[in-house]
């Protein structure tokens, strides 16, 4: 098993070391094969389509290159956000490739991603009376205005920076916030 797991972040860490020098689109399954000295076929069955290279590489970068912080504010949580919107501005490939995998239909049965639990996880301690319909759309809104797709939206859109980036992050969390947890968010 561990010999399957390290191929595939090795296939992947190849991926990322290519994204330094060319787009997604044009890293093949063939350079793949020869930067990680594996055959063609054991990177074709590790990932059976490009949609599944894609989420993995997008799920691999998030984790090595963009950890979350731990968090249990909302507060905290802003802090978090800011942060991360740094980074991707210091790493927009990786960023722009995260903000893309994040946007495909799943392919994988994989969990939520760490920081979607870390928002659950805050809003169930901030605002406990909260049902569990709202929770669920509150986190998601927030999950996505921390993402790296807010973030490439943001920043090929209206070329903002990480900062005005988080500006307009901060305005719209603060509106979907309940009532309960606006207090603690403006802190």
């Amino acid at each position: 098993m561990d010999e399957v797991d390290d191929t595939q972040s090795a296939i992947l860490a190849a991926a990322a070391g290519l994204l330094r020098h060319r787009t997604f689109e044009d890293i093949s399954y063939l350079d793949l094969a020869e930067v990680t000295e594996v055959s063609e076929r054991t990177i074709y069955r590790r990932f059976p389509t490009r949609s599944h290279l894609l989420e993995a590489l997008a799920r691999w970068i998030e984790a090595e290159h963009f950890p979350v912080a731990a968090f249990d504010t909302p507060a905290e949580f802003r802090d978090v956000a800011r942060e991360r919107f740094r980074s991707y501005d210091a790493e927009p490939a990786f960023a722009f490739v995260a903000a893309r995998g994040t946007a495909l239909s799943p392919t994988s049965e994989e969990t939520a991603t760490p920081i979607t639990a870390a928002i659950v996880a805050m809003l169930e301690a901030a605002a406990p009376t909260l049902n569990r319909r709202d929770a669920s759309r509150t986190a998601a809104a927030l999950r996505y205005f921390a993402s790296p797709m807010f973030w490439a939206r943001m920043r090929t859109g209206f070329d903002m920076s990480a900062e005005e980036t988080f500006a307009a992050f901060e305005l719209a969390a603060g509106r979907v916030l309940p009532a309960a947890v606006r207090a603690s968010w403006a802190a």
